[in-house]
């Protein structure tokens, strides 16, 4: 079996490179923080927030409620407030799919 390098993962993210992750404003990581409750970074001696992987997955879901699908920031709340399990199940799942769609034509490139 061919050896496959892991990714290394860092345990914490700066806001920079969260804003850079979903390609928006530090500015408006921050308000989502303080509007959302879900989004609770640690912050270190100096105040700079350092976000973990679990922060950045409830980024991932209020940013594909409000910019993917369109959802106003009341109805994001409502809908993580009502069924937040099914959220992110849906976006687990979307999160797959894309894995398998970039597996499959990182694959087809190979054949071609």
């Amino acid at each position: 079996m061919a050896y496959k390098e892991k990714e290394i993962e860092k345990l914490y993210y700066s806001i920079g490179e969260v804003a850079e992750i979903f390609n928006v404003a530090p500015s408006l990581i921050r308000f989502w923080e303080s509007e959302f409750d879900i989004i609770k970074p640690k912050k270190n001696r100096k105040g700079n927030r350092q976000f973990t992987k679990e922060d950045i997955d409830n980024v991932r879901i209020i940013y594909h409620l409000v910019k993917e699908k369109g959802f106003t920031l009341q109805g994001a709340k409502e809908m993580l407030r009502n069924d937040a399990g099914a959220v992110k199940d849906k976006m687990d799942m979307i999160d797959s799919l894309r894995n398998v769609k970039k597996f499959l034509v990182e694959l087809r490139e190979k054949l071609q």
